[in-house]
C-alpha cells in the first residue's frame, strides 16, 4: 500500500496547517475543505484520475501545452509502481478520465490504447522510484518557466508566493536534449532531491508532490514566480536606483509554513478544480 499521505488530516490538523480559524465567533465549526478518506483504495484510484485529468485542462487554459510535449503522472494507490499518464497526441484539454493510461515501471502500458511520451517515462518513473513520498509530477514547457530556465540559476526570495520554493527548488543544469534515457531521469531525480521543484536548465520545469492536485498548484506558481522575477529583473537592470529587496531566510523559513506545505498546496488547486467542473460540466470526469 502507497505511504499515508500527509493531507490525510482531520479537521483540527488542517486548521492547525493552513493557519484558520475553525469556528465562527458563535462557536459553529467551519468547513475545511481536506484531502478526502476513501473506505476502499479503488475509490482513491478514480480520485486521483478525476483530479490527474483536470489538472491537464488546467495547464490548457494557462498554455502549458505545447504540441506532444508535456506531462502529469500520478502514483496509482493500488498499484504502487504504476503511473497514469496522458496519452502521447491528445490535447491537454481534452483529456478526460477515461483517456488515462497505466503504465509498469518499466514504462509498458497496462490500460489504454495509446502510446506515452517516452521522455515522460524516462523523468517520471526514475522520479517516482527515488521518492516513495511522491505521488504525482508534473513537467511542461511553459513560457516563462522556459524562459528563466536559460540563465540556469535558482528563484531569488523576493515575493511571499516564492517562499513556496525556499530551500525546496534546485536547478538541474545539465541539459542533454530530448530526456530518452533512464540515466538522465535518475540525474534529475538525483538533482531534485528531496524538493518540490526543479528547473530544468534550457528546458522547462518540473515539480512534485504528494497529491497531483499539490503537484500542479506548484507547477503555476513556479511559471508564474519565474515570470515575476523575470520582469523584476528586468526592472531592475534598465531603470537605475530599482534595486531589489530580498526576503531575509528567517522571514522566508517562517512564511514556508504558511504556503508552501502540502496541504497548502493540495488546498490551492480546489478553485482550479471546481472551475474545471463548471466551464465543461465535468466533462473530464467520463
Amino acid at each position: 500500500m502507497a505511504p499515508a499521505l500527509d493531507v490525510y488530516d482531520d479537521s483540527s490538523a488542517v486548521n492547525t496547517k493552513l493557519g484558520a480559524l475553525g469556528k465562527t465567533k458563535s462557536g459553529k465549526q467551519l468547513n475545511i475543505r481536506s484531502y478526502p478518506k476513501f473506505e476502499k483504495l479503488e475509490e482513491e484510484r478514480l480520485y486521483r484520475k478525476q483530479h490527474l485529468a483536470a489538472a491537464f485542462r488546467v495547464f490548457a487554459d494557462r498554455g502549458f501545452d505545447e504540441g506532444v510535449a508535456g506531462h502529469i503522472s500520478v502514483r496509482d494507490p493500488i498499484l504502487t509502481d504504476h503511473f497514469w499518464l496522458n496519452p502521447l497526441s491528445m490535447h491537454f484539454s481534452l483529456i478526460k478520465v477515461s483517456d488515462l493510461i497505466l503504465v509498469d515501471e518499466d514504462g509498458v502500458v497496462v490500460e489504454g490504447d495509446e502510446p506515452i511520451n517516452a521522455a515522460a517515462f524516462a523523468i517520471h518513473s526514475e522520479i517516482h522510484k527515488a521518492r516513495p513520498d511522491v505521488h504525482a509530477a508534473c513537467h511542461a514547457h511553459s513560457v516563462h518557466g522556459k524562459a528563466f530556465s536559460v540563465f540556469g540559476r535558482e528563484l531569488d526570495m523576493m515575493t511571499q508566493d516564492s517562499l513556496r520554493f525556499y530551500k525546496s527548488h534546485a536547478v538541474y543544469d545539465n541539459f542533454g536534449g530530448v530526456v530518452l534515457d533512464r540515466e538522465e531521469g535518475k540525474r534529475i531525480a538525483k538533482a531534485l532531491g528531496n524538493g518540490k521543484a526543479a528547473i530544468l536548465q534550457n528546458h522547462g520545469l518540473l515539480t512534485c508532490a504528494e497529491t497531483v492536485d499539490a503537484a500542479a498548484f506548484w507547477f503555476i506558481s513556479l511559471d508564474k514566480t519565474c515570470h515575476a522575477q523575470l520582469l523584476a529583473d528586468a526592472a531592475a537592470s534598465d531603470r537605475p536606483g530599482y534595486r531589489k529587496i530580498l526576503i531575509s531566510d528567517e522571514e522566508a523559513e517562517f512564511t514556508y509554513q504558511q504556503v508552501g506545505t502540502d496541504a497548502k498546496g493540495w488546498l490551492a488547486f480546489q478553485p482550479y478544480y471546481d472551475e474545471q467542473l463548471h466551464k465543461t460540466n465535468g466533462a473530464f470526469l467520463k
